[in-house]
Parts: structure tokens; C-alpha cells; sequence
């Protein structure tokens, strides 16, 4: 069986707040744990209004000390928002914290728009740099003898993975050049996932830490007891991804049964090109999909996305997905 993960947004659905969200982060959270989910990612992201994790390396440190065996991480930090010794220096305070259970994705989008950019203070060509801050960043984990003029603690010495984030072919040649793990965001850009994995294989270099090139792919995934029952689940996240697209972002919003049908062509033709990477269905339906996936694109792990608004379905459609693959 293929390794399944779990990315977190902390959605913060209609009519609650980002407390209950991210309560429900850490019940989901213990729940992957239980179920034998190899890892646990959360996502950066600002000025969100269906989003709770901005803080992203507190809710890790939420989420790593309500369990105990699950590994923990960023999918991702956005480090063209930060100074990369600040990052080294959290995440070197997570694996002090977390010994052996701290991953750290590092993309380079803003994770916002542009006024909240700004308000970040994050210049215009912040992206431009993110090679060399990656570099920069690894360099704070490596130098243990302490002979750096600038030293992370903590973080110095520290076994920290970190992954290489991406949506187009820039993340897998920058994850190829330096010998990383590479993570496609095919769950919400999939145009350029099987591209991108050519040229991350293609070109990978191998590294101390890894030899041999290592692809996790997201997939949205929507189990429930029937096919009809996850059909109206999935309408929560359509609903959201046309509200994002067309200039409108909120919480995340309560199913609506046939919701996909009463969509016109502009908004049809948009969900179905961003969310092609989606399972939907009953637990056999969900087993199917995710091997047909797993099986035609070789992805060495998969990063399983279910934004679904009832928290207990939530829970109930990630039991499903691990027992159809177990």
C-alpha cells in the first residue's frame, strides 16, 4: 500500500470560528495518528478568511503536543515571507520539542494577495530569491561545530526534512537540483503534475540525506458510506474553489445537493481543471481511485485533502479512505 498523508488547512467553516477549527485540527490530527496516516502537513496561508493555520509553526506545535508518534509538518512554509535563520531557528525549537517528527515543506507563493503581501512585508521580488534562501536555510541545520558567524539554536546540527513545494516545473528542477524530496500541489494545480515529475526525476542529483528521488502528490479525496452521500460532501470545496476563483473568498460553505450541475460553463470548465485530482465516493469507489491514481502516476506517497464541512464527517471520510486502502 501506497504511504497516505493528511494536509490540514484548519478550514474554518460557515458559522464557526478559527478556535473550533483549529480544535478540530488537532481531534483530526489524533485521529490520522490512530489510523496509521504516516504524516500530518499544515498549509500557510494569510488573510483567509476559511483558513486557520497562518501561524503555521504554532498550530505544528499544537498539533505535535496533542500526539505522540504521527510526524508533523509544514505543507508549507512560504519562506519568501521570512528571514530563513527565523525559520531554522522555529523549526530547530520544533525538533528539540518533537525529536525525530518535524518535517518542513518550504514553497515560494505568498500564500495571500498582494495587499496582505505587503503587509507582511514582503517586497516584490521575494520569490526571486527563494534558491538562495533555501540554500541559506539548509545551511542553519548543518553547521554543528559552531564555527558560523551565524548559527540557528535552536537548529544547529539538527536532522530537520525538509521538502521542496511546488505547482510548476520551478519546485521539481530547484527539488532535483539540490538532491529534496518533492511535493506537487495536484490538488488544486494539477495542469503541470506529470511534467513536473519527469523533470524532478529526470534531473534529481543525489544527496547525503537522499539518493534516490522521492514524489508525494496531494489528492482531494471525498469518502462517505454511499457515492451520493460524498457527492454532497465534495460540493462544500466546489462551492469554495469557485468562490476563491472568481474574486470571493470565505469560510468554507455547507453542502449543497447538486450544486455541481447548476454550475454554468466558465465555472464548470474552472472546478473541473483544478480539481481533476479528486476521489469521490463510497469506501470501495475511494480504494479504486486512490490505486488508479497511486498506480498511473508512480507517486512514491500521497498527501490526502478532504475539505468537508461537518467535522465529524471529516473524520469519517478519512477512516474510509485508509480502511479502502488498507
Amino acid at each position: 500500500m501506497i504511504p497516505l498523508s493528511v494536509l490540514d488547512l484548519s478550514p474554518i467553516v460557515a458559522g464557526s470560528s478559527a478556535a473550533e477549527a483549529l480544535r478540530n485540527t488537532l481531534d483530526l490530527a489524533r485521529h490520522a495518528e490512530r489510523l496509521g496516516y504516516r504524516r500530518y502537513w499544515l498549509a500557510e496561508h494569510h488573510g483567509m478568511p476559511g483558513i486557520a493555520s497562518a501561524a503555521t509553526s504554532v498550530v505544528i506545535a499544537h498539533v505535535a503536543a496533542g500526539t505522540s508518534t504521527i510526524r508533523v509538518g509544514a505543507g508549507g512554509i512560504m519562506l519568501p515571507n521570512h528571514s530563513p535563520l527565523v525559520i531554522a531557528e522555529q523549526f530547530g525549537t520544533l525538533e528539540s520539542l518533537f525529536p525525530g517528527r518535524i518535517d518542513l515543506g518550504l514553497g515560494r507563493a505568498p500564500g495571500s494577495d498582494q495587499a496582505v503581501s505587503r503587509a507582511l512585508r514582503r517586497g516584490p521580488a521575494a520569490a526571486e530569491t527563494f534558491p538562495h534562501d533555501v540554500v541559506e536555510l539548509l545551511s542553519y541545520f548543518q553547521d554543528a561545530d559552531g564555527g558560523a558567524v551565524v548559527r540557528a539554536v535552536p537548529g544547529a546540527g539538527l536532522d530537520v526534512p525538509v521538502w521542496i513545494l511546488g505547482s510548476s516545473l520551478f519546485g521539481a528542477q530547484l527539488a532535483a537540483a539540490l538532491g529534496l524530496p518533492f511535493a506537487f500541489a495536484s490538488h488544486f494545480a494539477p495542469r503541470l503534475m506529470t511534467q513536473a515529475m519527469e523533470v524532478y526525476r529526470a534531473q534529481f542529483r543525489p544527496s547525503a540525506t537522499h539518493p534516490t528521488p522521492y514524489v508525494m502528490l496531494g489528492l482531494n479525496v471525498f469518502a462517505a458510506d454511499s457515492d451520493d452521500e460524498a457527492r454532497l460532501l465534495y460540493t462544500s470545496l466546489q462551492q469554495a474553489f469557485v468562490n476563491l476563483r472568481f474574486g470571493n473568498p470565505g469560510p468554507l460553505p455547507p453542502p449543497i445537493a447538486g450544486y455541481g450541475e447548476r454550475l454554468g460553463p466558465m465555472e464548470r470548465s474552472a472546478v473541473a481543471e483544478m480539481l481533476a485530482c479528486t476521489v469521490v465516493g463510497s469506501r470501495e469507489t475511494v480504494r479504486r481511485g486512490v490505486a488508479d491514481f497511486a498506480a498511473s502516476t508512480g507517486a512514491d506517497e500521497l498527501m490526502i485533502v478532504s475539505q468537508i464541512f461537518d467535522h465529524a464527517a471529516r473524520v469519517r471520510s478519512y477512516e474510509l479512505t485508509m480502511e479502502g486502502g488498507a
